[in-house]
């Protein structure tokens, strides 16, 4: 017969182990993060000169935008599948809700997890925080790309 102290992962704690797990998607999430911004550069450095006109820039930092939400999207679905595969939300919807609103740490509290995946929700939370933080120094990047490859260094007469 099983022992009925040992959790769902073989842990003698359930909260233990869904920390391990969390831990888990957030290196998942980094890798995530890790390949698109990879993709990201490599488009970018593809052009041999950053766009001097407003409406061509723009449509850069749209474009790189957009790619940057898909990515976050991306993370925060991994969340929410897990959520849903561990029993700690209703359905998917719920699910991915709850994910969006714990990474970008809106937090509503409107939703809540199980006593047992609360510190996972932190972690969420965390990663979102670093994985936004990675996204603006990208934007950043870029930006500083712009200007030290145009004539006057970024600086208008």
């Amino acid at each position: 017969m099983p022992d009925p102290s040992v959790g769902h992962y073989g842990f003698a704690n359930p909260v233990i182990s869904k920390l391990l797990v969390a831990w888990t998607l957030m290196g998942v999430c980094v890798a995530i993060h890790a390949g698109g911004v990879s993709a990201a550069m490599r488009w970018l450095f593809r052009f041999p000169q950053a766009p001097q006109k407003f409406l061509a820039s723009t449509w850069l930092f749209t474009r790189v935008a957009a790619w940057i939400i898909l990515l976050h999207l991306i993370e925060i679905a991994v969340w929410g599948a897990f959520y849903v595969w561990q029993g700690a939300m209703p359905d998917l919807q719920s699910a991915f809700y709850f994910s969006a609103v714990t990474y970008t740490t809106t937090g509503y509290g409107d939703l809540v997890l199980p006593t047992e995946f609360r510190l996972a929700g932190g972690v969420e939370a965390l990663t979102g925080i670093l994985m936004c933080g990675w996204s603006t120094g990208f934007f950043f990047a870029i930006v500083s790309r712009m200007l030290t490859s145009t004539p006057t260094g970024g600086h208008t007469t």
